[in-house]
């Protein structure tokens, strides 16, 4: 099979100055290619993951014994023996006067949190937790927008060993409180509102509820971020402004815990039910989010990053851990497009010299119909426009090489919640091609299962993860003998980690994300990714976004339609039924043409951006709503209406 060209090839010069080849110099590799790291790095792990350790000098209060004392999956046994905090290895990295974090929000206001003034109030926010009767162990909660205070309030709770977790207050309290009272918190930390679209949004009320369902709060500090003054309220705790948390003149000292304690909880993005709180460590997370940031990122000292995320979502979490590189980290408070000035993120990369810009194919892709062309600002210093959340196709490629910079790297990223990492991207000695991930991250056991379970190359199969990775989740919350746990990611190949993605590795060493496996459309035996059908519907101009579906249907019949959001002013009339089949024949293929295309008002996402797929499917199947989704979880809850009515009329009309 020939190997296609790829899109753009590593800079010679970028990658001899990159951090990869200097960790490759480290471990007596040098000038090795990125396929021979990578192999070295899965065959190897107690080597790979041993030498991440010491390249990155993690800080330990007591030696480790093992690198890796037990392989099985789940259950692998990292690094057991020694002790060591996220927190300390987060603030090491900065001078008193160093930028640590710059806030951003979509006015253009913004200000800097230098590395002096992070510790002290880190420091400050962890002694009043002390005080408040938190210890190791103990969950804090935040509720609240992408600001440093999410930021401070985290490392002021890692800093004792406690647990944290956070979401954003765009959630409704109930939502909020369907995953925090889970955790049965100790404290809450709320803001009176966050910005949105040119409005302020009030959630003290909001703030009152939510600590009201929560029971086991002994105090709620209380953030004053958009300037609402807090009204005299009966809270069911005693309530701290964060001015008087934040403002001690403390010393930060961090407990050490061991490398598997518990540093975090972040939730599943499942739609059904109460979110299944997954448990990460200290240890993990600090060296995966070293080797991914540090390696594949290049991040360090000097470096800026500035990708769009709300605190909720996992992309969050390692933002945060920028700091660990030593680089500076950007907070944005905001709509990513606000109607005011969409290109207001470019505008903000430009301005304060942004290495590093992250974001999603949605918006990428919204750019350019919106005809927004990013290169109108100075971009010469963004080195790597990262983008994850879902498939990037391969027509935004051109789009990012013409409107940001032919310098630019796009590093397609495809990972998941659950390690709260990546699985694969590229790096800076990867070459990449249009429509696919360079590579496995280095130390991810990547691989395609055909039904056999056997790993095949250059067809689709299930994404799997065969040897451990550091950051996989100590447990489920609530989940004691982890039965949930090895049921999501171990019920369909014992000892492997079945993800829920179809992908394909190519015969030159990259990887194509087809979408979710639990969605996968199977006409007459074969399969088919939903995301090609996305990425060629999505790119004609009259549609401004796509969801197809393969939904069974009683006495053997399937049926695929395909759902179209109109752009403004348009009509869905046969020609342009037609010129979308045609399209779909072209840019994928004859079995990929839908049975019906449909026109509807909006397509339902989680919170995180991605697409309802498998719930649309069950609607349309016949299931009730309130088995399929919870509401709280979806970002347009009244869509759920809209299918469920359609999956009635049709089977009324196959009656």
């Amino acid at each position: 099979m020939t190997v296609p060209e790829p899109f753009t090839m590593p800079d010679p010069q970028a990658v001899a100055d990159s951090h990869i080849m200097d960790f490759a110099r480290h471990v007596g590799m040098p000038g090795c290619d990125y396929a021979a790291l990578h192999r070295w790095s899965v065959t190897d792990l107690a080597g790979f993951w041993g030498a991440v350790w010491e390249y990155f000098d993690i800080k330990a209060d007591t030696p480790y014994e093992h690198v890796l004392a037990q392989e099985r999956m789940p259950g692998a046994r990292w690094f057991p023996g020694t002790t060591l905090n996220y927190t300390h290895h987060a603030l090491r990295n900065f001078a008193d006067d160093a930028v640590a974090i710059v806030a951003l929000d979509e006015t253009g206001s913004s200000y800097e949190v230098t590395g002096g003034q992070l510790r002290s109030q880190a420091a400050s926010v962890a002694a009043t937790l002390r005080d408040l009767g938190v210890g190791k162990g103990d969950r804090v909660v935040g509720y609240l927008p992408n600001t440093p205070h999410a930021i401070v309030a985290f490392l002021a709770a890692a800093s004792l060993g406690a647990v944290w977790s956070v979401c954003g207050q765009d959630y409704a309290p109930k939502a909020a409180a369907d995953r925090f009272a889970q955790l049965e918190p100790t404290v809450l930390i709320s803001a009176d509102g966050y910005l949105f679209n040119a409005t302020t949004h009030d959630r003290r009320e909001a703030t009152l509820e939510l600590a009201g369902a929560l029971p086991t709060l002994k105090a709620t500090v209380l953030v004053d971020h958009v300037g609402l003054p807090w009204p005299s309220r009966a809270y069911p705790s005693l309530v701290v402004p964060w001015e008087d948390a934040s403002t001690r003149a403390e010393e930060l000292t961090c407990t050490s815990v061991p490398f598997d304690h518990p540093l975090w909880v972040v939730y599943s993005s499942g739609t059904t039910g109460l979110p299944k709180g997954i448990v990460h460590g200290h240890g993990g997370v600090l060296l995966e989010h070293l080797k991914t940031l540090g390696l594949h990122s290049d991040l360090g000292p000097g470096d800026r990053l500035l990708w769009y995320t709300t605190t909720h979502w996992m992309m969050w979490n390692l933002v945060t851990s920028t700091l660990l590189t030593g680089a500076t980290t950007c907070t944005y408070d905001g709509s990513p497009a606000p109607f005011a000035k969409l290109d207001v993120l470019w505008e903000l990369a430009a301005r304060h010299r942004v290495t590093v810009f992250g974001t999603s194919p949605q918006y990428l892709l919204g750019m350019a119909k919106f005809g927004i062309d990013p290169s109108a600002h100075d971009l010469s210093s963004v080195r790597v426009v990262g983008c994850t959340g879902s498939a990037l196709p391969a027509s935004a490629y051109p789009w990012v090489r013409h409107h940001v910079g032919s310098h630019v790297l796009l590093a397609s990223i495809s990972g998941g919640t659950d390690v709260v990492s990546g699985f694969a991207g590229s790096a800076p000695n990867t070459p990449v091609w249009a429509g696919e991930l360079s590579a496995p991250h280095l130390g991810v056991a990547l691989a395609a299962y055909d039904a056999e379970a056997f790993p095949v190359v250059d067809q689709v199969g299930e994404l799997v993860v065969t040897r451990p990775m550091p950051s996989m989740p100590l447990y489920f919350w609530n989940d004691p003998d982890g039965t949930r746990y090895r049921d999501a990611y171990f019920s369909s190949y014992p000892g492997v980690w079945r993800h829920g993605d179809w992908i394909t590795i190519t015969g030159h060493g990259s990887v194509i994300v087809h979408g979710r496996s639990d969605s996968t459309l199977n006409r007459n035996g074969v399969r088919l990714g939903s995301a090609d059908i996305h990425d060629v519907v999505e790119r004609l101009p009259e549609i401004t976004e796509a969801l197809v579906i393969g939904a069974e249907e009683p006495g053997g019949g399937y049926w695929m339609p395909l759902f179209v959001v109109l752009a403004a002013g348009v009509t869905l009339d046969d020609s342009l039924r037609e010129k979308i089949k045609e399209a779909i024949r072209a840019g994928a293929s004859p079995r990929h043409v839908p049975d019906e295309i449909l026109e509807v008002p909006g397509i339902p996402h989680t919170r995180t951006g991605k697409k309802l797929e498998v719930p649309v499917k069950r609607l349309l199947q016949g299931a009730p709503a309130e088995q399929v989704v919870n509401p709280a979880t979806v970002d347009a809850p009244d869509l759920i209406d809209h299918y469920a009515r359609l999956g009635t009329e049709r089977r009324g009309r196959s009656a």
